[in-house]
């Protein structure tokens, strides 16, 4: 994926990045902490239940990850949460 100039990088193409590998999230946000490459993102999801922050965290660094290292994503500060099967 092509670095975009961040004051054309929107939270919605994220948002959608995060929908498709979190389907089923009670909670997905992603918040523009300022200049469109500064984020934070929000996911609270059963399949994160029982998995450590780390691993929660390597599994949105894994979709995210490549507008990080292109530079899309300048900053991100990740929050995660699993929640339990109903």
């Amino acid at each position: 994926m092509r670095s975009l100039p961040s004051a054309l990088v929107t939270t919605e193409p994220i948002k959608a990045l995060l929908e498709q590998a979190f389907p089923n999230a009670d909670e997905l946000r992603v918040i523009d902490r300022g200049g469109g490459d500064h984020l934070e993102v929000h996911v609270t999801d059963q399949s994160l239940q029982g998995l450590s922050l780390i691993d929660q965290h390597r599994r949105v660094n894994d979709v995210l990850g490549p507008l990080v290292k292109d530079g899309t994503i300048h900053e991100l500060r990740i929050k995660t949460r699993g929640t339990p099967e109903q």
